[in-house]
């Protein structure tokens, strides 16, 4: 068979198509690829970077969800279902939302695709696809390596995507990977991870865990591990990493440059609505411990915020940009906070009458990217829109770039470091002002 793997893009811009600058190596479908044999032929369709390529003859396709690019991933499986060709659709959001996923695609695989993926294959070959695979969540890819070579001619960034776990311990009631995950980690055995770096050439790792320090011990013994492989790498954990000094020691000294943290709210209060217990003690004192051993050890920060929680005003929200803007943390992230399905704060929100656009924004022809979905307690939607991209847009200003890079411990410490910093930062800019506002798929 020939099979098409196919990651969807957001959408497009009001008046033209939307080419991600940032984006990565679409590690799922490579962990697909690793899992399908050789005498299968497989073809990778990147929305992001490429037009579908419709005429290419197929014998079924394959397309992975996320809930932003649900509406543009329907308008790709209708496309292939209209020339006949069976689709079979996965992903975060479609465990979420298996019916709606139901209503556009052949087949649909809830929970992880690699224990049912050969059973997918060989009923697809017979033509003989099962509506529905159920799968569980588990550990990644144990028995096979992504197939790398599928991302040959195009330009992703270059930063090698790997998992060492999958999977959340915690369960902020927002958050659509413990929706899925139902608060359980797994990690996989070290010995895969050291195998599937040395098979693959660059020496820059991107480990796409949600938290790579959910189990300690295992991210130490991971950290000892990568310490003799001479790489660099980035992840995102949790600010709880700050209390342990051995684990900061073992993951320095293993190459990390920095980390995605979430800090996402300086008020105790917010936190504790949404159950994000692990950041209670560190909003107490506005992480000011935790954020000097970050420095300390001269890690790079990606600084994650959420916007549009009961007790958030337009001050406090500017409060939160004051206080990144003067720890200067390398890059940050003002997200709006999102009632994805299945969440518990969807349902909360969804009884309180506070949802927007028909309740499935994901869908509606009028949502636009980075735009409220719901009505905040304590401000408007649209201000809580324009103090999103306010914050957005000025942190990652000509003139916030130039204060931010002057930071001896972090941004400057090294001629590696600023190089990242110099690399990134003017991209992260771009992409600001050209995803603000983006409308989700292409058809109108």
């Amino acid at each position: 068979m020939k099979i098409a793997l196919v990651r969807p893009n957001i959408g497009r811009l009001e008046h033209n198509l939307f080419v991600d600058e940032a984006r990565m190596e679409p590690l799922e479908l490579a962990v697909l690829a690793g899992l399908t044999p050789d005498d299968h032929e497989v073809v990778l369709f990147d929305d992001r970077v490429e037009e579908i390529a419709y005429d290419e003859p197929v014998d079924f396709v394959a397309v992975t969800i996320q809930t932003f690019t649900a509406r543009r991933a329907y308008e790709i499986c209708a496309e292939y279902r209209r020339r006949g060709v069976p689709v079979v659709a996965g992903g975060t959001h479609v465990a979420l939302c298996p019916e709606e996923a139901l209503c556009h695609a052949d087949s649909i695989v809830t929970g992880d695709a690699e224990p049912v993926w050969a059973e997918v294959l060989a009923d697809a070959q017979q033509a003989r696809l099962k509506p529905r695979y159920e799968s569980t969540v588990g550990v990644p890819h144990p028995d096979a390596f992504p197939n790398r070579t599928i991302y040959r001619g195009r330009k992703y960034l270059p930063i090698t995507l790997l998992q060492f776990g999958r999977g959340c311990g915690n369960r902020c009631d927002y958050c659509a990977t413990s929706a899925v995950s139902r608060g359980s980690f797994y990690s996989r055995e070290i010995d895969r991870v050291i195998q599937e770096i040395e098979l693959q050439d660059r020496r820059y790792l991107f480990f796409v865990d949600d938290n790579i320090i959910n189990d300690v011990a295992a991210a130490k013994e991971l950290f000892r591990e990568l310490a003799g492989l001479k790489v660099r790498w980035v992840s995102q954990a949790s600010i709880s990493m700050t209390a342990d000094l051995e684990l900061m020691d073992l993951m320095t000294n293993s190459g990390c440059l920095g980390h995605v943290i979430g800090f996402e709210s300086l008020d105790p209060r917010s936190l504790e609505s949404v159950g994000k217990s692990i950041n209670y003690s560190g909003a107490r004192n506005r992480y000011a411990t935790e954020i000097e051993v970050l420095r300390d050890y001269g890690l790079q920060t990606w600084a994650a915020f959420t916007l549009g929680y009961d007790f958030d005003t337009a001050q406090s929200i500017k409060e939160t940009f004051d206080f990144a803007l003067q720890n200067k943390f390398a890059f940050a992230a003002y997200n709006i906070l999102m009632p994805y399905p299945g969440t518990p704060l969807y349902n909360r929100l969804a009884s309180e009458g506070r949802l927007l656009f028909d309740q499935t924004w994901w869908l509606h022809k009028d949502y636009r990217f980075n735009h409220a979905a719901f009505v905040p307690r304590r401000m408007t939607p649209d201000v809580l829109t324009e103090i999103g991209f306010w914050c957005r847009s000025h942190y990652n200003s000509p003139m916030s770039i130039l204060r931010r890079v002057f930071d001896l411990k972090t941004n400057m410490r090294s001629f590696l470091k600023l190089g990242i910093y110099a690399l990134y930062a003017p991209l992260f800019r771009r992409e600001t002002f050209k995803k603000q506002g983006m409308r989700l798929g292409l058809d109108e």
